[in-house]
């Protein structure tokens, strides 16, 4: 049997003892030998053949913050697919180093309940001025005030030079250098504990990026049987996949134990070909179930999912694949097309308002109804799943970046409907995500951009970006990714709030945030204490939801004209904030007569008894 994986320990790659003796593990299972090469020096140490395409050296001539290759059938040389520092970038050596020996301080730390989530989404590289793993940390007492307790770091697997989503990411062990490597991140999740913030990473385990990738050389870590939008899948169910599960197993245990990271966000699941007996999903949710009864901490699974299918949020003894959440871009897509996003392209399904109320009370919108869009029936019933088994949104990195102009919502809607946006998100059942800078209305747009230095593949990817949005070119030319500026472009710009628009868009997350806290309707996750009607004719919703002795109403006015709407004679409410008041830079609230509220165009009112 193929050695299974160890929850205390890696056994991919370079490992050091206490003495500093290395063990070096890889699989290579098409090699008929494999060496050992040593910073400058190309005298090959060999390695030993072990079962199941396995090679191993233990070693005193590796020592840690040296550089290695490997040398495969006295040909070939490749860096390490396990390794921890590709400093020298995708294409150079692999470099020796160690990250169980970091000094950290948050013994005392306790990962939140999940329902106390608040997710705040950042690109390392345009988070900050530096780009960098610091730049963050330094935010950190800004991002706390905001009243965030969670950032969600989008991929920093190493990638092909300095700027990129992350997504092209081909060393899944190995932490991005330019943004300050394993030891930058450490003590970035080491300083946000501290600040009671807790973290999750944004993990690939769909595909590789398409430069730098070492594994084909190597063995089956990808099979033909099935295809997704990046070429062939990665092996999880053919000749050879059980080390390639092992890989990223060992890999999700690893951010947990080695970097102390809260939560794990797997990109695109639905591109996860797998119809093995039990789906690399459970077997990652297993191990780290272990894991935590080692650790003695809690540990989340997020995923991204677009099939709408409840078997990936089912725990194990219902045979399910155990992931504690997924987003919902059901939700945005109503919300947005509610908020007058053109009915085009994915958002062609979507009724508004009408598919808004339907994603408040059941998760996903389509859940066994016929889709025009994908010319089917599509998804299942949410029954049993509580709201903080879904994670939803206004704007995300996708719905942004994925624009030619990479526009974010503050430049397509007015500043009264951002506040409602806002409050969607805000007042749901379910788990909130911001999207950085969304707290201030930024308007520097959020590009896709790259740094790949094969060239053929820049002018694919150029011409690939043009041709997407060919339909566009009444709008402008699709930014370079490829250039500098594109990234420049998408940096936050912190001076602006300094500026009074955006100060009181950011106090008025704030405080919406904070409410949202301190109130038991609104914190509670229970969908069955929750009713929403919508009013089509007048784009209008009406969100109850209660806990306990407490009851939260938030009225809703998406159209343009200001709209009335009945409370009940008999009870007394509180109004707790309305959108409209000067206050949040509004035009002002409208008067109440008795039961009756009139709310100006693109806002709402929030009541609590």
């Amino acid at each position: 049997m193929i050695m299974p994986v160890k929850t205390s320990r890696r056994t991919l790659g370079v490992t050091f003892d206490s003495s500093g003796t290395a063990s070096i593990r890889l699989w290579a299972p098409r090699a008929k030998a494999v060496a050992l090469l040593r910073g400058q020096d190309d005298t090959p140490e060999l390695l030993h053949q072990q079962p199941y395409g396995y090679w191993q050296l233990t070693t005193d001539t590796l020592r840690e913050g040296d550089v290695y290759r490997f040398q495969i059938d006295g040909k070939t040389t490749v860096p390490d697919p396990a390794s921890l520092d590709q400093s020298g970038g995708v294409h150079g050596p692999s470099r020796a180093r160690t990250v169980e020996g970091f000094n950290w301080t948050d013994s005392a730390w306790v990962n939140p309940k999940l329902q106390d989530y608040i997710f705040y989404e950042i690109h390392t590289g345009t988070f900050s001025p530096a780009g960098t793993f610091q730049g963050i940390q330094e935010k950190l007492p800004y991002l706390r005030a905001l009243g965030i307790t969670a950032i969600e770091i989008m991929p920093v697997a190493q990638f092909p030079g300095d700027r990129n989503w992350g997504y092209d990411g081909v060393f899944p062990f190995a932490v991005q250098a330019s943004y300050g490597g394993a030891e930058g991140l450490q003590k970035l999740v080491d300083a946000c504990h501290a600040h009671g913030i807790a973290v999750v990473l944004d993990v690939v385990y769909n595909h590789f990026g398409p430069e730098g990738n070492c594994l084909p050389a190597l063995g089956q870590y990808f099979t033909e049987k099935y295809k997704t939008p990046w070429g062939n899948a990665i092996n999880f169910d053919d000749a050879g996949c059980d080390a390639v599960r092992n890989y990223f197993v060992e890999n999700a245990l690893m951010w947990f134990r080695d970097f102390h990271i809260d939560a794990l966000r797997l990109d695109a699941v639905h591109a996860i070909r797998d119809f093995s007996p039990k789906h690399i999903l459970r077997a990652i949710r297993e191990h780290v179930e272990q894991l935590m009864i080692e650790t003695g901490r809690q540990y989340y699974l997020i995923v991204e999912l677009d099939l709408n299918d409840t078997r990936f949020i089912d725990p194990l003894d219902r045979q399910g694949y155990g992931m504690d959440a997924q987003w919902v871009d059901e939700f945005h897509h109503a919300l947005r097309v509610a908020a007058g996003q053109p009915a085009t392209g994915y958002y062609s399904d979507f009724k508004g308002i009408t598919h808004l109320a339907k994603s408040y009370r059941d998760a996903y919108v389509y859940d066994g109804m016929y889709s025009e869009h994908r010319q089917r029936s599509f998804g299942v019933k949410t029954n049993g799943h509580s709201g903080d088994r879904f994670v939803v949104f206004s704007q995300n990195h996708d719905q942004v970046g994925n624009r030619m102009l990479g526009e974010r919502t503050s430049s397509l809607v007015s500043f009264e409907m951002l506040k409602l946006l806002a409050a969607n998100t805000l007042v749901s059942p379910f788990l909130p995500l911001l999207f950085m800078g969304e707290e201030y209305a930024e308007t520097n747009p959020f590009l896709y951009f790259v740094s790949h230095e094969d060239k053929a593949l820049i002018e694919a990817v150029r011409k690939g970006r043009k041709a997407e949005f060919a339909a566009f070119h009444d709008e402008g030319e699709a930014p370079d990714p490829q250039a500098s500026g594109t990234f420049q472009q998408s940096k936050l710009e912190w001076s602006r709030l300094q500026e009074p628009r955006h100060q009181t868009m950011f106090t008025f997350y704030q405080t919406l945030i904070a409410i949202r806290k301190r109130s038991a309707a609104l914190r509670c996750t229970n969908r069955n204490q929750l009713t929403v009607t919508a009013q089509e004719e007048t784009q209008t919703l009406r969100l109850d939801r209660w806990c306990d002795q407490e009851h939260a109403l938030c009225l809703m006015n998406f159209s343009s004209v200001p709209q009335t709407m009945s409370l009940e004679s008999d009870v007394r409410w509180r109004r707790v904030l309305d959108s409209a008041d000067t206050e949040w830079g509004g035009p002002g609230s409208l008067a109440q007569t008795g039961d009756q509220v009139t709310l100006q165009p693109e806002s709402f009112i929030l009541y609590t008894r």
